[in-house]
């Protein structure tokens, strides 16, 4: 991905979205021939030059500082995760040659303490989606990453490519459009990452709606919400998920769903928990 292309790209679809009455701006009567604000309206915004701000959206203008891009986040309405984004962005340099980054390995202890949340969905995810590892019910809940060749054990491959992600997720499109968005955000933090490369790749081929949601230019870092399931045996299961990101390593995070005590998603839980069990005779 070149980043002189990604930044023009993603700041021309951000005030695109940005209508003149949401940021304040009065009618000026001229024919607006694209939806959003112009240039100019953006660097009125901004306080800054309209020439320094079409030098920014080309990716021409160098090492803008971090007050620059606060004050164009502000007048593009950026959430946090679009902020992070625009900031991966403007601090790019000259692109280096792909090459495979380090395997991520998951520290024993944590191993342990994953393995310890005995009653509640939980697993580790590392660069791109990568499943490092998870606990029982995990697998049962979503799929036996574990069980898949390591290249497959990614969840927006899964979600985007494996059918049986459209059968196991309540409102799958809104699901995989988030995971194309989180895609986005790791690409902005990774860019030499080949790994990554390859999976866009691979999901472009594979996924008839994957480049058109790429090409909006959503991004999205995952802290908390809400999944649902629809589990083969046990039924409809709807979860509160919270990411913690791992102090020694940035680029891992745990993920735990947890259900609302004495619903009927903890019922099927508790269903799916038994049915589970080491040693559970299933028929």
């Amino acid at each position: 991905m070149d980043p002189r292309s990604e930044i023009s790209d993603f700041l021309r679809s951000r005030r695109a979205r940005v209508s003149p009455m949401d940021a304040g701006l009065p009618d000026d009567g001229r024919v607006r021939r694209v939806p959003g604000l112009r240039r100019d309206e953006v660097a009125r915004l901004a306080n800054m030059s309209v020439e320094y701000y079409t030098r920014l959206e080309q990716g021409r203008a160098q090492n803008p500082s971090p007050e620059v891009l606060e004050a164009l986040a502000e007048a593009l309405r950026l959430d946090r995760s679009e902020r992070d984004h625009l900031m991966d962005l403007a601090a790019r340099r000259p692109q280096r040659r792909r090459g495979p980054i380090a395997a991520q390995r998951v520290r024993p202890g944590l191993l342990l303490t994953l393995q310890s949340l005995e009653h509640v969905p939980a697993f580790i995810v590392g660069r791109r989606m990568d499943v490092l590892a998870q606990n029982r019910l995990a697998k049962a809940v979503l799929t036996d990453f574990e069980a898949k060749p390591a290249k497959q054990r990614n969840i927006a491959r899964w979600s985007l490519l494996d059918p049986e992600a459209k059968e196991r997720v309540v409102g799958w499109e809104a699901m995989a459009r988030d995971n194309v968005a989180v895609l986005r955000y790791e690409a902005g933090k990774h860019p030499e990452d080949r790994q990554l490369a390859d999976l866009v790749g691979e999901l472009t081929l594979g996924c008839p709606e994957f480049t058109t949601w790429w090409s909006d230019h959503n991004v999205l870092r995952r802290t908390h919400g809400v999944k649902r399931y629809r589990h083969p045996v046990v039924g409809d299961l709807e979860f509160s998920y919270e990411v913690f990101a791992l102090p020694d390593d940035p680029d891992q995070s745990l993920c735990v769903y947890s259900v609302e005590p004495g619903s009927t998603s903890a019922e099927a839980l508790r269903l799916l928990d038994s049915w589970t069990a080491p040693g559970v005779r299933r028929s």
